[in-house]
């Protein structure tokens, strides 16, 4: 593995990092306070990024993607991480899992989320079924050529927005040595549908504007041409972007937590009290210290698991390590940095109660910590036969 960043590595970190400085900060207050983004930002953001020629950076050349790798996708979305997650959804990453299409869901699907002409959004997560996603109720019954859908998702990220859904239902089950699981089935279910809804979610206080939807269906008739990947075959091409969501997690929680100590590291070196610079006391100090420490150590973590996809070495453990650290660090620098502006870093003058709030999510979506803890340890209990 590589220390050092190409040329071509530096100018993707260099332009996304002023993309970001640029475009999200000047919004960020008016969306914490308002709880949304204006369409007309939205859709302004979306044509500045495809005009630079960033979008849908993380899916392959071969349809009309970016083509970047998981080492330089995720240097970008560590620059990302330092802006507000509500106006980053709309500098485009389609879902990797679009790249199981096949015929004619290409053409309706897969190309026109990476030109940008439509936004997909995935739903999993329902009321009773979390991180026991076997234990969904939302599910599907064929009907001839032809799938009626129903049941609830909940905690969908920006389906307010979203052109089609990629939904995960229960379409049968099956025994195992562990008693009964579902059978787990992808559809892309386009908004408008007959029988599909999409409402607003729950008021969150982490990424304010970044919205959650619930989504309803009610005997929703799909066509079997609809169904991403094969029946019952759904978790085949979930674990696989599941990967690639943890890892931007990761990279997120860490270019959130550069911007972070970046503030609370100029204030150390310009708030005076008891006549010296607050940074030189120890009390002070040593914070920074353990702060850019856990910071690089979770930049590190994420980077090398990864390289390691890239390299097709197995990072089931490397990732989840890496979302582990890098989320619950994201907690701890917030909450440091706050201490050391004191009760000014409560105020909303300041961005860092935002940034506090904001991490508290990132322990809990795409796998909770004690997920990733489960998926470090199995990785490294299994071949010891325990």
């Amino acid at each position: 593995m590589e220390f050092g960043l190409s040329s071509e590595q530096t100018m993707i970190v260099d332009t996304v990092r002023r993309f970001v400085e640029h475009e999200f900060y000047p919004h960020e207050d008016e969306v914490e306070r308002t709880g949304i983004v204006p369409p007309e930002l939205g859709e302004e953001i979306k044509n500045k990024c495809l005009k630079l020629g960033f979008y849908a950076a993380n899916m392959p050349v071969e349809v009309g993607g970016g083509g970047l790798s998981h080492l330089d996708f995720a240097l970008l979305e560590r620059e990302l991480g330092r802006g507000s997650m509500a106006l980053g959804v709309y500098f485009g990453r389609p879902s990797g899992i679009l790249l199981a299409c096949e015929g004619e869901q290409r053409e309706r699907y897969l190309i026109p989320a990476v030109r940008g002409e439509k936004f997909d959004c995935l739903a999993m997560t329902e009321p009773d079924a979390g991180s026991d996603v076997r234990g969904m109720k939302c599910s599907a019954r064929r009907d001839g050529d032809d799938w009626i859908i129903n049941g609830t998702k909940h905690f969908i990220s920006h389906a307010n927005i979203a052109d089609f859904v990629i939904v995960f239902v229960a379409t049968g089950e099956e025994e195992t040595p562990r008693g009964p699981k579902k059978k787990i089935t992808c559809f892309l279910v386009d908004r408008g549908t007959p029988g599909f809804d999409i409402a607003p979610g729950y008021s969150s206080v982490s990424h304010r504007g970044y919205q959650n939807c619930i989504l309803s269906f009610d005997d929703c008739r799909v066509s079997a041409g609809q169904i991403l990947g094969e029946v019952h075959r759904g978790f085949d091409i979930a674990n696989e972007w599941l990967y690639g969501t943890r890892l931007t997690v990761a990279a997120n929680s860490v270019g959130r937590a550069r911007r972070v100590f970046d503030l609370a590291l100029d204030y150390a070196a310009e708030r005076q009290q008891f006549g010296q610079k607050i940074g030189r006391f120890q009390g002070v100090s040593f914070k920074l210290a353990d702060m850019i420490t856990d910071i690089d150590a979770a930049d590190w973590l994420t980077l090398a698991a990864a390289w390691r996809l890239d390299q097709s070495l197995p990072a089931n453990r490397e990732i989840a390590s890496a979302k582990v650290h890098a989320t619950e660090m994201l907690a701890m620098v917030t909450d440091e940095a706050i201490q050391v502006f004191g009760g000014m870093g409560l105020m909303d003058d300041l961005p860092l109660a935002r940034f506090w709030r904001d991490a508290r999510v990132e322990r809990i979506w795409d796998g909770t910590s004690e997920i990733q803890r489960h998926i470090i340890s199995r990785e490294l209990l299994r071949p010891l036969g325990c």
